[in-house]
């Protein structure tokens, strides 16, 4: 009677925690929406250039890089739950600032500090989301990590169609921004109360007990990875030498060029290079997000059913039939079939990469952080040098480059491969609970 009562308090626990990081994931998608959808209104606000606005970006970019890089630090030292606590502030105060600054017109000297606070809240965030929510599934039966990314999409969907009504309704941006701060930063500190500690999961409070080192044996929920004559855990700089970090982070890299790409490019390659009006563009986008989500609802069943190096390496296969078809192909309809298949293949290798790069729960911090900062970079400079050449070859040729490093990201594949213990047989999952 007690083993089942333990039983099922245990699932309860890990529902509630699971529950938990689906919602961070959500709301912070939606924080970088907000952003996102106001930014005609910041750059008419304040007069500023095309050149100011990709400041701007820079500003953000390397706040979350900076953001991404201490996570690992953060995370390690005082668990996820306080990361996401840390990011929320900075996400909070960082959105309430810009909207002051732009409705103040201090310009884009005052903007690009708030925008450094926010990008790191971001960077932080990922990281400890990515780290709770690998845990997460871990201590559950099933792959859910792509399901929380697509919640992230979800999130941000929502986001931009609150921006597209506060446009339209031409809400002032520190209303905006204000409220939107202040209801996240509610909603974010009471989600991660369900969190646990990233290692184990007990029933008593953090608050008055500190944590006990959980017994692989004895804890269901544990890492498995028992610490009593195991070599000493690597260095959280450490990790980056280890077999496979890197690998994962060029999987993670290309499918985040994908999908980045997508975003900043192509609406626009789809007008430049197929003739289409601005609204089909968006369209078309819109398209490619759909499909990224419908992948990630999809890929947990397809994942437990195959394993996580048939579905990246058929992810990349996929990605690739509809880039070129996209690049090659003049026929409109049969290039938004690429895109389909383009936003498909895409959509499982940044989730993939976050829950193999958190496997060992000893590193995971430091690992989570290590490869999310190798796919960032494809955030940071892939619309850079996508521009660059599209403005020498054309959009449609320039998404050359992404081709290649999807190709990339197929032939490693291999490093995101389950530990033993977790590997699919005879199409059931067998991961021990």
């Amino acid at each position: 009677m007690t083993a089942t009562v333990a039983a099922t308090d245990r699932g309860i626990t890990v529902v509630a925690w699971r529950n938990s990081v689906f919602v961070v994931f959500t709301l912070s998608g939606l924080a970088i929406a907000t952003w996102l959808g106001r930014v005609p209104t910041v750059r008419d606000s304040l007069h500023a250039s095309t050149v100011e606005m990709a400041l701007l970006v820079v500003g953000m970019s390397v706040g979350s890089i900076l953001g991404l890089t201490v996570a690992g630090h953060v995370v390690s030292r005082f668990g996820a739950r306080h990361g996401v606590q840390v990011a929320t502030a900075c996400l909070g105060v960082g959105l309430l600032a810009a909207g002051l600054v732009v409705s103040l017109r201090w310009g884009i000297a005052g903007l690009m500090p708030c925008l450094f606070v926010f990008g790191f809240g971001n960077g932080l965030c990922d990281v400890s989301m990515n780290v709770s929510g690998a845990a997460a599934e871990r201590a559950g039966t099933r792959t859910i990590m792509p399901l929380f990314h697509a919640a992230f999409s979800l999130g941000t969907l929502g986001g931009a169609a609150l921006g597209a009504l506060a446009e339209a309704a031409k809400v002032p941006l520190v209303w905006h921004f204000g409220g939107t701060a202040v209801i996240l930063a509610a909603a974010f500190l009471t989600a991660v109360r369900w969190f646990h500690d990233e290692h184990r999961i007990g029933d008593e409070s953090e608050a008055h007990h500190a944590p006990a080192a959980a017994d692989p044996a004895l804890d269901p929920l544990s890492s498995g990875i028992p610490t009593g004559g195991m070599p000493a855990v690597p260095g959280r700089w450490a990790v980056w030498a280890m077999p496979g970090t890197l690998l994962i982070g060029i999987i993670v890299l290309g499918m985040a060029l994908a999908e980045g790409s997508a975003n900043d490019w192509l609406a626009l390659a789809m007008v430049d290079g197929h003739g289409l009006t601005d609204a089909g563009g968006s369209a078309v986008l819109s398209v490619f997000v759909a499909s990224m989500t419908v992948g990630r609802i999809l890929g947990v069943v397809v994942i437990d059913r195959f394993g996580r190096v048939p579905v990246l390496r058929g992810s990349a296969i996929l990605a690739i039939i509809g880039l070129s078809l996209l690049i090659v192909v003049p026929n409109t309809a049969i290039a938004i079939v690429g895109v389909i298949c383009w936003g498909l293949g895409a959509s499982l290798g940044f989730p993939v990469g976050m829950s193999a790069a958190a496997g060992d729960p000893r590193v995971a911090a430091a690992r989570v952080s290590a490869v999310a900062t190798i796919g960032y970079l494809a955030f940071l400079a892939g619309p850079l040098l996508i521009g660059f050449i599209g403005q020498q070859t054309g959009l449609l040729h320039a998404l050359l480059v992404v081709l290649v490093f999807v190709i990339a990201a197929g032939v490693v594949s291999g490093a995101a491969r389950e530990p033993q213990a977790l590997r699919p047989r005879t199409g059931r999952d067998v991961r021990a609970g």
